[in-house]
């Protein structure tokens, strides 16, 4: 089973583009649709709503900078602070080019920052190479699904 694509997103304009476009691209990979950065926290700490999902990480989380309850950046704070998550590989989806926004986001570890563009064909083609590299191309960690059956592990291995 394929690893989910976690989007982490407050608006609703920009979550259905970026649906859109994760559609379109044509990945297998299930979209976990997160509204906040608490939410967001919850359902990778597998607490509150979330205590009883399986195991195992997402392929790449797309998150955006400014949502309500946890901002983008406290989240990736805590991701890159928690052994268990901080392999997620994380991209920075957000309309901010602010330089003090893009230089913390580095600073606190994003794999990427990705400034949403303003066009429709524009913006699905960036979310499409988005997903098509992070949940396709990208060798994942040692010790993860996709990575174990690729070298002839059993399905069984360690998700993480």
């Amino acid at each position: 089973m394929l690893k989910p694509i976690l989007l982490v997103e407050d608006n609703p304009h920009d979550l259905e583009l970026t649906l859109v476009a994760l559609e379109r691209s044509q990945l297998a990979n299930d979209v976990i649709v997160l509204r906040d950065g608490a939410e967001a926290l919850d359902y990778l700490q597998r607490s509150g709503p979330f205590a009883g999902r399986v195991d195992g990480n997402p392929a790449v989380m797309l998150l955006d900078l400014k949502l309500p309850k946890v901002d983008g950046l406290e989240v990736l704070k805590t991701v890159r602070e928690d052994p268990e998550l901080r392999s997620i590989p994380v991209v920075m989806l957000t309309s901010s080019r602010e330089e003090p926004d893009l230089k913390r986001a580095y600073e606190l570890g994003v794999n990427a920052y990705v400034v949403k563009p303003v066009e429709f064909k524009d913006f699905v083609a960036a979310i499409s190479d988005l997903g098509i590299f992070w949940a396709v191309l990208n060798e994942p960690p040692p010790g993860s699904l996709r990575l174990a059956r690729r070298h002839g592990g059993s399905a069984s291995d360690d998700d993480t």
